[in-house]
């Protein structure tokens, strides 16, 4: 009788030991984003020269470090010509993408509906928080700069969505999904939460 109590002891303790190491293969996917609002000054040289050096005629300009897993990056927010900007710069401070904010009307009812029928398979609930253009740097730097300035649809963009989605009985998180410019799933990543913007590091 004391071996099969035991025995039946030692199989709950795997069991519980199993579940405890269990990773969803989905979140295990995931990258984890977090940035944080910095001064100017702390701002890479090199990105303030391209910044100088390109951007005109923009307002509202704040500096931002983000940590995306064990990357570094920085980005720029700003207002230009009424509408809302984010560039994207590597640790180097060397151009890497510009996004701009659009509304779900902008995007090709083709690519949106892709992208809707992916959020529906994925979360139990969802809220489309935010929706950015992104203009990577696969071109000339400046090409690629008037070209997001314009607002023009090229085949090579992508739409980095902010979604505040539930997936079954779990509690909402936000995550940060790209897809290309046809609506296919590219990549996520979860967002931690953001310090208030006030707050300079």
């Amino acid at each position: 009788m004391k071996l099969i109590v035991l025995g039946m002891m030692k199989c709950n303790i795997l069991l519980l030991l199993a579940l405890f190491l269990y990773v969803n293969p989905l979140d295990a996917q995931l990258k984890y984003e977090k940035e944080h609002r910095i001064r100017k000054t702390q701002f890479p040289e090199h990105a303030l020269i391209f910044i100088q050096k390109n951007i005109t005629n923009a307002k509202r300009l704040k500096y931002y470090k983000e940590i995306d897993g064990s990357k570094t990056q920085f980005e720029l927010k700003l207002k230009k010509d009424r509408l809302w900007y984010n560039i994207e710069f590597t640790e180097e401070g060397n151009f890497k993408n510009i996004e701009i904010e659009i509304q779900n009307v902008d995007v090709l009812d083709e690519s949106y509906t892709q992208i809707t029928t992916y959020l529906e398979q994925k979360f139990s609930s969802y809220k489309i928080k935010k929706i950015k253009q992104q203009y990577s740097a696969d071109q000339e730097e400046t090409e690629i700069l008037n070209t997001a300035f314009q607002n023009l649809i090229t085949p090579e963009i992508k739409y980095n969505l902010i979604v505040r989605g539930k997936k079954d009985s779990n509690s909402f998180e936000e995550f940060n999904i790209l897809f290309n410019a046809k609506g296919n799933y590219i990549s996520s990543r979860k967002s931690l939460p953001p310090n208030y913007d006030h707050t300079l590091y």
